[in-house]
């Protein structure tokens, strides 16, 4: 007993001793050295780390960056766990990136993501200077991320291979607990906003990392507590732990908090691109290079599919994966990290520099990890258009659900389905009445003053903030006003896809005058004409066609504000200074209201050029309802092919984006080879079409680019039938979401389900009530009953598709009245339809282009889905031609799929859906189908070929088709 009792109070002696000297030092001298370093770069962001620097020998050298929120010595913890000294001793020149203590270096808590990114990009090329070598870039946790950021912004040069060790590059799928993307969102927009003000002290990250694996940290104090009397036990992990008690926290500064939350947490743009560096545009599609990931199968921070992410985002790199049965820090610091990590990396350097083998336990990282996200993705793609966008909704919503309840029960009930019972513009869209104030202009400042800081405007490489843009819009109004343009006044806008087309055409209109949007490759002196236009707005490459156009004066923006000769009589508003022009008493920014007339637009070529007119609630109707159907946030990233002056990029693709607070990607071109770099590079998450733009693309041989791309929604109209199925199966979870909106009134359809390829779907709460009212096509009216009123369609029925007036849009045809009770108002939009027995609505065709045939008329659309069906047909359009005997002859004209040959039997077989007197007379095969400049089949370059001939032409004989060469050479027997 006594030697018991003598040992227990030396151990409570020892204990006691060393409890001491961690109360009053902070932990347990240990007598270790750290790793010897020179400091050979100081930068006001970082200093650059170069340990051993007097070992000599030609090495490979590899740059380490460490996390913001610990300290540089992450990688010399120890003697026994020092990356470094691992590193060294295999033969590698070690460097280490150091950014300091921000808490404690002048300036350091104002940094922000892009000073990081640069301070790597920066030390890669020094390294690179100093040992005449490229580099291996490697980081651990948030350094890894800067790893990857600063590799994209390179894009790859002078990196010779990337290490990742615990890196996310799907950060939401980061997240702790299962948080849902979207709820992630609204809570990394208000952390941004709290802490980007501040910090987050060392303290606090100390505090979450410990909570996030709480059981772990308490049975470590728990264990350092059993071994308080044992000196000898605790050294070899005492600097670890000091470390991670206290010393290795840094301050994570403010700024670099709200860039992180906005762009990597809020909207996810590691993993889908088009994130902002120094106001440039960063895709990690861009790394092409190989590149190591080290995963923690246990890491509850960086979990194994969020870190595999890096081969979904960056489909160039060789990736090759280490996995470790190991938690976060463990990767870096400790036993395993000691005996696997580090050593096969130096291994890893030494097979890419091609002086050793392959490491063994590195695979590389394939299809089936990326499996993991890939489902995940899928469904978050299928509930895009749901919960998650509630924020700013409340109460008002609920009572605009309730109109829209009202105007189509069916309606709401299959919104309900797909969007989760919520379109968070229906607030705002069931308010518009003719004077409400509504504009483009006044939709940007809005946004201007309450989010100004995020990004909305993306063209080539650069990045425009909602408070530039508005800005530069501002600027432009007052240049407007110093040359004398007035609230109502028609000018003109002749440019090509540039920011300064957005931000004039938005500067007309939140000055009130009427943007005349006319087409770079249209008849300028015929639209000037139709548009009642006396000066044109013009960039610098079109000033010379806005001069053709006679107008009393033209005006030049955009192109820089340097002194430069644009020609006789053009004024450059470029040289204007804002500060200097005197804004006259009238004005009043964005006076707009919904009935009044914004915008004009054309269509048609030469004499045939028609003019529409387009009020502000009738761009306003467009606007939300493309942002309600698409679900619209913040998040999204609209890829807008189809310019400003294209109906669909003013109305749909540019609009919806504006209406839904998402980021504009403006394409100068829509160009199939350039497009998919372009949707990495702009993270685009939607892309706008017309037609059959997709055709190019989904019949492309497969890009990398297009693997794990992050696009969730293709938006248009006309999309073929058969063209939208091979969209949605190749490029899978993204859909297709196909509008239609008529050119008079305000009637707009959305198929939201996307289940019924080719159907036009139903119309967006909000939107004007629609009917179908039987039509006579032989007379070219409506069909009236005995009382005089017009007879509605029943299901499956064809008939003229009419919208009721509600007075917010500017009409050019007179309203038709008492059509179904004494004195409502109507629009017919002149397309006929049918709704099937589900409620869906079907394009049949326009009524002035129904084909009269000896048979009957013959629409063209329902011959064209039935076509779509043929396995063998790629696209076909039908279309009139007048016969040699009189009337006119249905033409079918289709391309064929590669390696297909066209079979009467299944010809007639995928025709046999519609009655025999509905189907073409002749069917022609073409190699390629002539289409407009915004890819619409272009029918009028084939009616004036008049009737096929040749021996790819089939006629029809009642029930079947025969070659046309067959009916020639029987004649020829007879």
């Amino acid at each position: 007993m006594p030697e018991q009792l003598e040992r227990s109070l030396a151990r409570l002696g020892a204990a006691a001793q060393n409890a001491f000297e961690v109360a009053r030092f902070g932990g347990l001298e240990t007598g270790e050295d750290e790793s010897p370093y020179e400091v050979v770069e100081r930068r006001s962001v970082y200093r650059l780390r170069r340990y051993f620097p007097d070992a000599g020998g030609d090495r490979p050298p590899v740059l380490l960056v460490p996390p913001m929120m610990l300290a540089t010595e992450v990688y010399d913890v120890s003697a026994q766990t020092s990356a470094v000294a691992q590193l060294h001793e295999r033969g590698i020149d070690p460097w280490v990136v150091d950014f300091g203590a921000p808490e404690r270096e002048e300036g350091g808590l104002e940094r922000d993501l892009t000073d990081h990114v640069l301070a790597v990009d920066e030390a890669i090329e020094r390294v690179r200077e100093l040992t005449g070598r490229d580099v291996h870039l490697g980081g651990y946790s948030q350094g890894g991320m800067f790893c990857y950021q600063a590799a994209a912004y390179r894009r790859s040069a002078g990196i010779a291979s990337l290490v990742a060790c615990g890196s996310p590059v799907d950060t939401q799928g980061a997240l702790p607990l299962g948080i849902p993307d979207e709820l992630a969102e609204v809570a990394a927009a208000a952390i941004a906003g709290v802490l980007g003000r501040t910090a987050v002290p060392p303290w606090l990250s100390r505090t979450v990392f410990r909570l996030l694996d709480p059981a772990k940290a308490t049975r470590q104090q728990l264990e350092f507590l059993r071994q308080l009397h044992d000196r000898e036990a605790l050294l070899p992990r005492e600097r670890q732990r000091r470390f991670l008690m206290g010393e290795g926290w840094v301050a994570w500064p403010g700024p670099a908090v709200a860039d992180f939350m906005r762009q990597f947490i809020a909207h996810n743009r590691m993993l889908q691109g088009g994130f902002v560096i120094s106001g440039r545009l960063v895709t990690l599609a861009d790394i092409a290079l190989p590149v190591l990931i080290v995963v923690g199968t246990v890491d509850q921070i960086a979990p194994p599919a969020a870190v595999r992410a890096v081969t979904r985002a960056a489909p160039r790199a060789e990736v090759y994966e280490l996995d470790l049965q190991a938690g976060h820090f463990g990767l870096v610091v400790g036993s395993q990290a000691t005996a696997t990590t580090w050593p096969t990396v130096a291994q890893w350097v030494r097979w890419r520099e091609g002086e050793g083998p392959r490491p063994e336990g590195i695979v590389v990282a394939g299809e089936s990890q990326a499996g993991e996200l890939a489902q995940r993705d899928g469904l978050r793609a299928q509930l895009s258009m749901g919960a998650g966008i509630l924020g700013g909704l409340g109460v008002e919503a609920g009572r605009s659900l309730l109109r829209a309840a009202r105007s189509g029960a069916e309606t709401a009930k299959l919104i309900a389905q797909e969007v989760g019972g919520q379109l968070p513009r229906l607030a705002r869209l069931g308010r518009i009445r003719p004077d409400t104030r509504i504009s483009m202009g006044l939709l940007l400042a809005e946004q201007a003053r309450d989010r100004g800081e995020e990004v909305l405007l993306l063209f080539e490489d650069r990045a425009h903030t909602k408070a530039a843009v508005n800005g530069r819009i501002d600027n432009v109004v007052r240049g407007l006003l110093s040359l004398g343009v007035r609230q109502g006044e028609h000018v003109g806008v002749l440019m090509g896809p540039r920011p300064s087309g957005l931000s004039v055409v938005s500067a007309l209109n939140r000055l009130g005058a009427v943007a005349v949007l006319m087409r770079p490759d249209g008849p300028v002196a015929r639209e000037a004409e139709l548009g009642r236009v006396k000066r044109i707005v013009a960039d610098p490459e079109l000033a010379g066609r806005a001069r053709e156009a006679g107008v009393e004066q033209v005006l030049v923006l955009g192109g820089g504000g340097g002194e430069r000769d644009l020609g006789p009589g053009v004024i450059d508003m470029e040289q204007i200074d804002p500060d200097a022009v005197e804004v006259p008493a009238w004005y009043v920014p964005n006076p707009g209201r919904a009935g009044d007339l914004a915008f004009l637009v054309f269509s048609g070529e030469g004499e045939r050029t028609r003019v529409s007119r387009i009020t502000n609630g009738r761009w306003a109707l467009s606007a939300f309802g493309t942002a309600s159907a698409a679900a619209l946030t913040s998040a999204d990233t609209v890829y807008a092919v189809t310019p400003i002056h294209h109906p669909s990029g003013l109305l749909m693709s540019i609009g919806g984006a504006i209406a839904g607070g998402a980021r504009i990607a403006l394409a100068r071109r829509f160009d199939p080879e350039t497009f998919w770099q372009e949707v990495r590079r702009y993270g685009a998450t939607v892309s706008a079409y017309t037609w059959t733009m997709l055709h190019e693309i989904v019949t492309a041989p497969e890009n990398p680019a297009e693997r794990h791309h992050p696009l969730r929604l293709f938006i248009g109209a006309g999309m073929p039938r058969g063209l939208w199925r091979r969209v949605v199966e190749r490029f899978a979870p993204a859909r297709v979401l196909e509008f239609y909106a008529s050119t008079e009134g305000e009637a707009i359809l959305v198929n939201l389900s996307g289940e019924k390829a080719g159907c036009k779907g139903r119309p967006l709460p909000g939107s004007a009530e629609v009917r179908l009212a039987a039509y006579d096509a032989e007379r070219g009216e409506l069909r009236l009953g005995e009382d005089g009123f017009a007879i509605e369609c029943e299901r499956g029925e064809v008939g003229m598709l009419l919208t009721r007036l509600r007075g917010v849009v500017s009409i050019s045809e007179t309203p038709l009245r008492g059509l179904f009770e004494p004195g409502d108002a109507w629009l017919a939009t002149g397309d006929l339809f049918r709704v099937d027995e589900d409620g869906d609505f079907w394009l049949v065709d326009h009524a002035p282009a129904l084909i009269r045939t000896a048979h009957g008329y013959v629409a063209s659309f329902p011959v064209e889905d039935a076509l779509a069906d043929a396995d063998a047909i790629d696209l076909a359009v039908v279309y009139g031609v007048d016969a040699p005997e009189g009337g006119q002859l249905a033409v079918a004209a289709v391309t064929l799929r590669e390696g297909f040959e066209l079979d009467p039997v299944e010809l007639v077989g995928a025709l046999s859906v519609l009655p025999r007197d509905e189907w073409p007379d002749i069917v022609q095969v073409l190699d390629e189908l002539p289409v407009t400049t915004w890819y619409r089949p272009n029918t009028a370059a084939l009616r004036a070929r008049g009737v096929p001939t040749g021996e790819r032409v089939w006629r029809r004989e009642g029930s079947r088709f025969v070659a046309a060469g067959r009916v020639r050479a029987e004649a020829g027997a007879a």
